[in-house]
């Protein structure tokens, strides 16, 4: 039995107890076990974190962009030799393998580099002579107090793919991480104390919805990025918005993979189970409809997957040769079981039912092995929710047309992929697909770092999406100025507005 500890928020550079009396649960996945208390903030607990950020805004908006890009570099260094301690903190309350923590605070560790670069990104334009004496330039300026809502499936990449770019950008920024995993975010704090972050410009409040609601509210806090659930973030950005706030909001998905009769049938089993059941499905971009073009191509997806789904290695993190940790809680094992006996229930046929595993050793562990369904139809509830498990559906349709009009029809528009050699089945895929990140022939099409990564219909709300050109767009306003000196007044005074054409 592990001693359970008590966390902490993270404000003004100092570990601060919760004084709300309040403390949610955090479990190891992999045992059942309870091993922390968060404190669940009150909403004066958040106005004091707002309030350290708000005083330490004007210090760090006035430091130089190549100043604040060198603490971002010490940032990176500090990561790079920590990761191995941070990716045990993320498996411990997560659940996912150590190779899978790594690689997802490797894809935040990008966006920290190219915060890096910020000197370069902040740049504006400029008209020389846009009259006759008069130029007119733009400057990308920081908004102030932002504040970041991030879910509990990627602990450290989501975080990452914030606080570094509003902050790179001259704002303080106050993080609201998930409460079910939250010591990762609590260590990413003091690393960025250590690179040299003054005290304030970066605060960690542990919460629930109150801390959301408190965020939401306060009008010291101009812009909120959230990644989540679609029902909260539809919530959130509505809320946000109402209280005149900048809000991103990055939601549910239901990612399809078109399998072509050309496509490579190797190249597509591969993709399927990494994309399906890598970090037990429990991220935004998984691939949890694979669209099989023809009866010959399905048939030939369900006969090479379904043995690789049941050799599926699910085990704890501390298993080296573990391909699939368990689900985060209880909760979520019971509801996706939940979905795969609605799916047998509405007729679709499991070829391979993971519900009954048991992890020797680990009995109380939220472990669930992969599950497999073929012969789903759109109407069936595996197939319109968000499930966020390791179940695989598998549609089948006719034609190449059917399977676009299904992609396009869904409700969500986060992710898509077509795997095929045809060029021209490619190009057109790319150019008519309702949805907001496209692999051809990748699975899991999340840009790099100097893209940007959101979605399209009910999986993004507002009109920037995160990190890359648009994090910064977000994180700044826009300023134009237009200047005439008194050097370039030779005709005395005018008394009405001429064009640039008049002079």
């Amino acid at each position: 039995m592990r001693a359970v500890k008590t966390l902490h928020h993270f404000i003004g550079g100092h570990a601060v107890a919760g004084t709300s009396g309040r403390f949610g649960d955090v479990t190891d996945p992999a045992t059942g076990e309870i091993t922390a208390k968060v404190p669940l903030a009150s909403k004066s607990e958040v106005e004091a974190a707002i309030a350290n950020a708000h005083a330490a805004f004007p210090a760090w908006a006035a430091v130089p962009a190549a100043k604040r890009a060198q603490v971002l570099f010490h940032f990176r260094d500090l990561i790079i030799k920590d990761m191995d301690n941070l990716a045990r903190l993320v498996s411990t309350e997560h659940g996912k393998t150590i190779p899978d923590a790594k690689g997802s605070i490797a894809r935040g560790l990008e966006v920290v580099e190219y915060a890096c670069g910020i000197p370069q990104l902040l740049k504006g334009e400029i008209t020389e002579q846009a009259a006759t004496g008069v130029d007119v330039y733009s400057l990308r300026q920081p908004l102030g107090v932002c504040a970041g809502i991030t879910p509990f499936n990627f602990p450290a990449m989501v975080p990452l793919w914030m606080f570094p770019m509003a902050i790179a950008c001259g704002n303080s920024f106050v993080l609201k991480p998930s409460e079910k995993d939250p010591s990762t975010s609590l260590r990413l704090a003091e690393l960025m104390l250590e690179a040299g972050l003054p005290e304030g410009v970066l605060n960690v409040v542990m919460g629930d919805k109150d801390a959301v609601d408190t965020l939401i509210a306060d009008p010291r806090v101009p812009a909120l990025s959230f990644v989540g659930s679609t029902g909260i973030g539809r919530q959130i950005y509505a809320n946000g918005a109402a209280h005149g706030k900048r809000v991103q909001a990055l939601c549910g998905a239901k990612n399809h993979l078109v399998v072509m009769p050309d496509a490579d049938m190797d190249q597509v089993t591969d993709a399927l189970m990494g994309a399906a059941y890598g970090s037990a499905g429990e991220r935004c971009m998984a691939v949890s409809v694979a669209v099989a073009v023809g009866e010959e191509t399905a048939d030939e997806v369900i006969r090479r997957l379904a043995p690789r789904v049941r050799d599926l290695k699910v085990g704890p993190y501390t298993d080296a040769e573990a391909e699939m940790g368990p689900v985060i809680t209880k909760e979520s094992l019971e509801r996706i079981k939940g979905y795969v006996d609605a799916g047998v229930k509405a007729g679709a046929k499991l070829v391979v039912d993971g519900r009954d595993l048991v992890m020797q050793g680990h009995e109380n562990g939220f472990f669930l092995g992969g599950c497999l369904f073929d012969r789903v139809t759109p109407e069936m509830s595996i197939y319109t929710d968000e499930i966020f498990g390791p179940v695989l559906a598998v549609v089948r349709v006719a034609d190449y047309e059917t399977a676009l009009g299904l992609v396009n029809d869904h409700q969500y528009g986060n992710g898509t992929a077509i795997f095929t050699r045809d060029g021209d089945a490619a190009r057109n895929f790319v150019a008519r697909v309702q949805a907001g990140m496209v692999g051809v022939n990748v699975p899991i099409p999340v840009p790099v770092a100097y893209h940007s990564f959101g979605g399209w219909k009910q999986s993004l709300f507002g009109d920037l999406h995160i990190y890359g050109p648009d994090g910064v767009k977000f994180y700044t306003k826009q300023k134009a100025v237009t200047a005439r000196w008194p050097s370039g007044i030779r005709s005395g005074a005018q008394f009405h507005f001429k064009s640039g054409a008049e002079h």
